[in-house]
């Protein structure tokens, strides 16, 4: 038996990346699980490789309308409800706030928070009752960049920063019936998707000449992330066998950016 045999999952953002990552390994911890993304053929190509284990839904996390459908369709799929997942995220291609046009701001701002954090607290918000129900638990994925300079530009790194009081306060308030933790994942090989119009040099992440590379250089372990290496946090904070009395907790997974170089020999 998986860590999470009989359980159920809904995640976010949960196609490319981090998020399919998730997904498969949730389905072979033995959980049945709900997927929301934007990608029409992205969630079809999941649902033909994961079969009945999983049932997609199309849709914005930045939309209530998206959210309440994507929480009723899992439960009437597989009944209940045990973790939710929230994992939607844009990237800003570290663009600098003297390099956004006034006139711009506003409109990016609240385009990136739309869905970077805005998008969680809806899933959040229709997610609880459900949770309640099973005493089962929100894990939300952060990056370094939630404590960090430097990982993001001006509007990345300030949502992800926010992130961090969201689950402290989530943890406070849903206390005792549902557990809040985050996972803070550091460079990892994945095509994130920058906000549109925000900067035209923007590329996906793993594009970018030298990126490997530099991010592995960056950090004690000296190399970079692939997806799967994060998913093992996410299992860990599912089980209540195993993460019973862990709630505001934020699980670094980022090569001990913290310490920047290993130590001498």
């Amino acid at each position: 038996m998986g860590w999470l045999e009989g359980q159920v999952a809904l995640i976010t953002g949960g196609t490319g990346g981090i998020g399919s990552a998730i997904v498969r390994r949730y389905v072979q911890e033995g959980a049945r699980v709900g997927v929301m993304a934007r990608n029409r053929e992205q969630l079809d190509a999941l649902q033909a490789e994961l079969g009945d284990a999983v049932v997609v839904i199309q849709g914005d996390v930045s939309s209530l309308a998206d959210n309440q459908r994507a929480v009723a369709q899992t439960l009437e799929a597989f009944g209940k409800l045990d973790t939710f997942v929230g994992n939607a995220a844009v990237f800003d291609y570290f663009t600098r706030l003297d390099r956004i046009a006034p006139e711009e701001l506003e409109q990016a701002f609240q385009r990136l928070f739309a869905i970077n954090v805005q998008g969680y607290l809806l899933g959040a918000r229709c997610a609880t009752d459900a949770l309640r129900e099973t005493r089962g638990s929100m894990i939300f994925t952060l990056s370094n960049s939630a404590f960090y300079a430097g990982g993001g530009g001006i509007l990345y790194v300030t949502a992800k920063h926010a992130l961090v009081g969201m689950i402290r306060q989530l943890a406070y308030e849903l206390a005792p019936d549902i557990r809040v933790n985050g996972v803070a994942p550091g460079a990892t090989n994945t095509p994130m998707k920058s906000l549109e119009g925000l900067n035209k040099r923007s590329q996906p992440l793993n594009a970018i000449p030298g990126f490997e590379e530099t991010a592995a250089r960056a950090v004690p372990l000296q190399r970079i992330a692939e997806p799967e290496d994060h998913t093992g946090h996410y299992v860990l904070l599912a089980s209540r066998k195993d993460s019973s009395l862990t709630t505001a907790h934020i699980i670094h997974s980022d090569g001990g950016w913290e310490i920047r170089s290993a130590g001498g020999r």
